[in-house]
């Protein structure tokens, strides 16, 4: 719990009575690799933060997976919007290596929302982080050329080439696995 407390205060500070009505709504959560964490067509629950390890948002299609996205350690992860809205999600999340999970459930968030002075402060933090993250994708879809989406991708996210495989790669940056083979070449 160490690692959320402290992510928390990098946005705000947190009094310790907010503090320990949050944490005690926490569960802990482990999960192996290639665990499916979250199923498409189910309402989502559970907004995580990692503690450890890496989480994929992927739409299953009958001939290939679409990855939407990745989630890392110190970063939070839903199907969000299924979460906010309390319909069936359009995604699944899969963990791609060992993953630890903090969760807390969408009823336990609105008493955090109701009962604490930060709840909404936070709460509304990571909702706009997450909105720029998506934000930032579908802009550089329709903007950037699939270099630029791979070089930026590669700058701001190093820890991808080494911890994901390359087809997931490919598709969250809208490429064939072959391109993306010939890109990375070209930019290194």
């Amino acid at each position: 719990m160490e690692k959320i407390r402290k992510y928390i205060e990098n946005i705000t500070e947190i009094n310790d009575e907010d503090w320990e009505f949050f944490s005690s709504k926490l569960q802990q959560k482990s999960y192996p690799k290639k665990s499916i964490i979250a199923e498409i067509g189910e309402v989502e629950n559970h907004i995580s933060f990692i503690e450890k390890g890496i989480v994929r948002l992927l739409i299953p299609e009958e001939e290939d997976e679409i990855t939407d996205g990745f989630s890392f350690e110190n970063e939070f992860i839903s199907a969000y919007d299924s979460f906010l809205t309390q319909t069936p999600s359009k995604y699944q999340l899969e963990t791609l290596v060992e993953t630890s999970l903090l969760s807390i459930t969408y009823s336990d968030l609105q008493k955090v929302y109701k009962h604490t002075k930060i709840g909404n402060l936070i709460g509304r933090l990571v909702a706009e982080r997450l909105f720029i993250i998506k934000s930032n994708r579908a802009l550089s879809l329709l903007n950037d050329s699939a270099e630029k989406r791979c070089f930026n991708l590669f700058t701001e996210r190093p820890n991808l080439i080494k911890e994901i495989p390359l087809k997931y790669i490919a598709s969250y940056i809208g490429v064939k696995p072959q391109s993306l083979s010939r890109i990375r070449k070209q930019i290194t």
